[in-house]
C-alpha cells in the first residue's frame, strides 16, 4: 500500500512539475485576461472574440524549437482573421455557409500532410469556422469581430514569446525531465521480469507501451534540442548541460535495452534459491533514483542517488560467488551462471551511468562542463511545407485526403441536421465532431469516448456546484480552477479536460446570465447526435484500418533491425567502431518499434473484423523487441571493450544465416508468393570452451539472436495478406 501511495504522489509530482501544467497556466492567463479586462469596460462580448483568438494561437503552441512555435502562431493568427472574415460574410446566405463548411472543412483537415503542427493550425482555423456559423452582422463589424480574433492571436503569441524570452530553457529542462522519467518507468518494468510467476505477455505488452511513450518523449526531445540554436551551439553552461545530460540518456536507454536475458530459463534456474529477487530490487531503485534525476532537473535541483545501492550491488557480487562455490553449484550450468554475473555488470554500468548524469548537475553549478561536439543535424526530420505535398496527396489514395473528404461530409450532415432542428447553439454539433475526428479509427472511437464520458460527469459536476449557490466570488474561483484543469490536461488525458471544460462552460454561461439547464441539455444532446454522426461516418465513409498499413510497418521494423544487426555483427568481423552510423541504426529501431507498437494498440481498438493477423503481429512485436534487446547487448560489448574484442569464427557462419532469415521474412512479407529457403538453424560446437563467462555469452548471443530471427520467419509465413 505504501509503495502504491508512493507512486502516486510521483504521479502527481510529475504532473505539477511538467511542461503540461507549465502550459495550462499559461493559456489560461493567455485566454482570460482579455475578457476580464474588457469586463471591466462593459465590454465582454469584445473580450470574449479577443480571447477567441488567444485560445486558437495556443493550439499551434505545443512544445518545439521557439521558431516553429513563433512562425505557427503567427501563421494561426492571419489564418483564422481570413476565415473570421469569409464566414461573417458566408453567414448572409445559408448556401454559402454550407458551401464554405465544405471546403475549409476539407481544406485545412488537408494539414495534417505537413505534420501535426500544421494540423494544428487546421483545427484552429476550424475552431472558428464552427464557432462564427449563424453569428449575423453587419459588415463593420464583421471586420471588426476579425480584427478582434487576430489581435487576440497576436495577444498570446507575444505572451508566449515574451515568457520564452525570460526563461528560454525552462521547456528543454521539463521535456528532458519527462524523458528521464520515462525511461525509468521502462526500467521498472524490465525489473517485473525478475519476479516469480511474472506474466511474460502482459509485461511485455507494458515494455512495448512504455517503449512508445519513451520514443515519443525522445524524438519531441531531438526536436527541441537539435533545432534550437542556442542549445545546439552549445553556447551556454546550460545548454551544454542539456545536450550532454539527453546524449548520456540516450546511451542509457540502450543499456537497459540490453538488460534481457530468457527470462523462463533464469527462473527454471534461479527462483528455488531466490537470488533474481535481488536483480529486481536493485533495478526497481535504480528506476527510483532516474526518475528522482527528472525530477530534479524540472524543479533546477542537484539529485542524490540511493545510498544504499552501492551496498545492494556488494550483497549481489557476494550472492553470485556463494552460489559458485556453494555444493550445490554443479547443478547450474556455466552459461547461467554466466548471465547472471552479466546482468550484475550490466545493472553496475547503468548506475555508474547515473553517477555520471549526477555528476553533470554538479560540474554545470561549477561552470566548467565542456562542449560535446554531437553531430546532431543527421538525427533531426526536416518537414516539407512545398505546395507539391498538398497535390500529392490529393487523390483516395492517400489516408489524409480521405480523411479530410470525411470530415467535410460529416461537417455538412452536422449543418443540416443542426438546421433542421431549432437547437440554441447549433454550432455545438459541429464542434463535437470537429475535436473527435481523427484519421484514424481507432483515435476517433477513443476521442468520442472520452467526450461523451466526460461531458456527462463534467455536467453533473457542474451542476452540483451551482446548486450550491455560491457567491460570485467562489464561483470565479471554482471557474479558474476548471479553466486551468482543461487546458493543462488537454494534451495528456482528453478526458479529464472535457470533464473540467463542461463545469467551466456551465459556470461562465451562468456568469453571463443565460440559463444553464436548457444549455446544458443542448450540449449533451449535440455531443450525442455529434459523436453518433462521426462514429458511424468513421465506419462506413472512406475508413482506413491499419490492416492496410501493418505490413509497411512490419517490413519497416524488420529493415531497421537488420540494418542495427549488420552494424553490430561488423564490430566483430574486424570493422571500426563509428559512433554515428551506429546511432543512427539505433535510432531507427527505437522509432520503428514504437511504430509498430503504436500500429497495434490501434488495430487493437477497432472491430473485431479488421483484427487481421493480430495475434502474429503481437507475437511479431516481441520477438522484434527481444532481437533488438540481444542486440544491444552485443552492442555494449563491442562498444565497451572494443580494444580486445575475440575474433569469433565460429559464430559468422549463424551470424550470415541470421541476415539471411531477416532478408527471408522481408522479401516474404513484400511478396507471400516469393520462392525462398527453407528456414533452418545453424549449429556452433564446442562454444563453452572459453573461459571468460563475458566472451562465452558472446557465442550465446549469436544463438539467441539466430533463434528469435527464425521464429520470426515463422511468424512472417503466417501473416495472411
Amino acid at each position: 500500500m505504501l509503495y502504491s501511495t508512493q507512486r502516486s504522489t510521483n504521479e502527481i509530482k510529475n504532473f505539477f512539475l511538467s511542461h503540461y501544467f507549465g502550459d495550462g497556466v499559461r493559456i489560461t492567463f493567455g485566454v482570460l485576461l482579455p475578457s476580464l479586462v474588457l469586463y471591466h469596460f462593459d465590454q465582454i462580448n469584445t473580450g470574449i472574440t479577443i480571447s477567441l483568438g488567444a485560445l486558437c494561437a495556443s493550439i499551434v503552441d505545443t512544445p518545439g524549437p521557439i521558431i516553429h512555435r513563433r512562425n505557427a502562431m503567427l501563421a494561426t493568427t492571419l489564418t483564422i482573421f481570413l476565415v473570421a472574415l469569409c464566414m461573417g460574410l458566408a453567414n448572409l446566405s445559408t448556401f454559402m455557409l454550407g458551401l464554405l463548411i465544405v471546403g475549409m472543412s476539407f481544406f485545412f483537415s488537408m494539414f495534417y500532410v505537413y505534420g501535426l503542427r500544421a494540423a494544428a493550425v487546421g483545427t484552429a482555423a476550424l475552431l472558428v469556422m464552427t464557432l462564427s456559423i449563424g453569428d449575423i452582422r453587419p459588415l463593420k463589424d464583421i471586420v471588426f469581430h476579425a480584427l478582434y480574433i487576430l489581435f487576440g492571436g497576436l495577444w498570446y503569441a507575444g505572451l508566449s514569446i515574451s515568457l520564452y524570452n525570460i526563461r528560454p530553457y525552462w521547456l528543454a529542462q521539463q521535456s528532458l525531465g519527462d524523458c528521464l522519467v520515462e525511461v525509468g518507468k521502462f526500467m521498472r518494468i524490465k525489473a517485473g521480469f525478475y519476479q516469480e510467476n511474472i506474466n511474460y505477455d502482459e509485461n511485455y505488452q507494458k515494455l512495448l507501451e512504455a517503449q512508445i511513450v519513451v520514443n515519443e518523449k525522445q524524438d519531441a526531445m531531438r526536436e527541441l534540442l537539435f533545432k534550437t540554436r542556442e542549445i545546439v551551439r552549445e553556447s551556454t553552461q546550460e545548454g551544454r548541460f542539456l545536450v550532454v545530460v539527453f546524449a548520456d540518456m540516450i546511451d542509457l536507454f540502450e543499456q537497459i535495452m540490453s538488460t534481457f536475458y530468457n527470462y523462463k530459463n533464469l527462473h527454471q534456474a534461479f527462483d528455488k534459491i531466490g537470488i533474481l529477487h535481488k536483480y529486481e530490487d536493485l533495478l526497481v531503485l535504480l528506476s527510483d533514483d532516474l526518475e528522482n534525476i527528472g525530477y530534479a532537473l524540472k524543479l533546477g535541483t542537484i539529485p542524490h542517488l540511493s545510498p544504499t545501492i552501492p551496498r545492494k550491488l556488494q550483497d549481489l557480487h557476494q550472492a553470485i560467488l556463494d552460489l559458485e562455490e556453494s555444493p550445490n553449484a554443479a547443478q547450474f550450468d556455466a552459461l547461467s551462471i554466466g548471465a547472471l554475473k552479466n546482468i550484475e555488470v550490466n545493472i553496475k554500468n547503468i548506475f555508474l551511468r547515473l553517477k555520471k548524469i549526477v555528476g553533470y548537475f554538479k560540474v554545470k553549478k561549477k561552470k566548467k562542463l565542456n562542449k560535446h561536439g554531437l553531430e546532431t543535424s543527421p538525427f533531426i526530420a526536416h518537414q516539407d511545407y512545398e505546395p507539391k505535398v498538398f497535390r500529392e496527396n490529393l487523390t483516395l489514395d492517400s489516408e489524409i485526403c480521405r480523411h479530410s473528404l470525411r470530415v467535410a461530409l460529416v461537417m455538412l450532415a452536422g449543418f443540416l441536421i443542426a438546421q433542421s432542428f431549432a437547437f440554441l447553439h447549433s454550432n455545438w454539433i459541429l464542434l463535437t465532431i470537429m475535436v473527435i475526428m481523427k484519421p484514424a479509427f481507432s483515435l476517433t472511437k477513443e476521442r468520442n469516448y472520452h467526450r461523451l464520458i466526460g461531458t456527462l460527469i463534467g455536467a453533473g459536476i457542474g451542476l452540483v456546484i451551482l446548486w450550491l449557490n455560491l457567491k460570485k466570488e467562489a464561483l470565479f474561483v471554482i471557474l479558474l480552477v476548471c479553466m486551468l484543469g482543461a487546458y493543462s490536461f488537454q494534451r495528456k488525458f482528453y478526458v479529464i479536460s472535457v470533464l473540467f471544460l463542461t463545469p467551466f462552460i456551465l459556470i461562465m454561461y451562468d456568469f453571463l446570465g443565460i440559463g444553464t439547464i436548457p444549455m446544458l441539455k443542448e450540449r449533451v444532446l449535440d455531443t450525442l447526435i455529434g459523436g453518433a454522426v462521426a462514429f458511424v461516418a468513421s465506419y462506413f465513409l472512406f475508413p482506413t484500418w491499419e490492416k492496410e498499413k501493418v505490413h509497411k510497418a512490419l517490413v519497416e521494423m524488420l529493415r531497421a533491425n537488420l540494418q542495427y544487426y549488420r552494424q553490430i555483427r561488423g564490430l566483430y568481423r574486424g570493422k571500426s567502431f563509428e559512433s554515428l552510423p551506429h546511432k543512427l541504426a539505433r535510432k531507427d529501431v527505437y522509432v520503428k518499434t514504437a511504430n509498430l507498437a503504436s500500429a497495434f494498440q490501434r488495430m487493437f481498438s477497432e472491430p473485431k473484423s479488421k483484427q487481421v493477423n493480430i495475434k502474429e503481429i503481437h507475437q511479431f512485436s516481441v520477438l522484434n523487441h527481444a532481437f533488438s534487446s540481444y542486440v544491444a547487448t552485443l552492442a555494449l560489448y563491442a562498444t565497451e571493450h572494443f580494444d580486445h574484442i575475440p575474433h569469433l569464427a565460429e559464430v559468422q557462419s549463424i551470424a550470415s544465416n541470421t541476415e539471411r532469415l531477416l532478408e527471408n521474412s522481408i522479401k516474404r512479407l513484400e511478396d507471400k508468393e516469393a520462392l525462398l529457403d527453407e528456414p533452418a538453424l545453424f549449429q556452433i560446437r564446442n562454444h563453452h570452451n572459453h573461459e571468460d563467462e563475458g566472451i562465452l555469452l558472446i557465442p550465446e548471443q549469436f544463438i539467441n539472436i539466430q533463434k528469435v530471427a527464425f521464429d520470426i520467419r515463422r511468424v512472417v509465413d503466417r501473416v495472411e495478406v
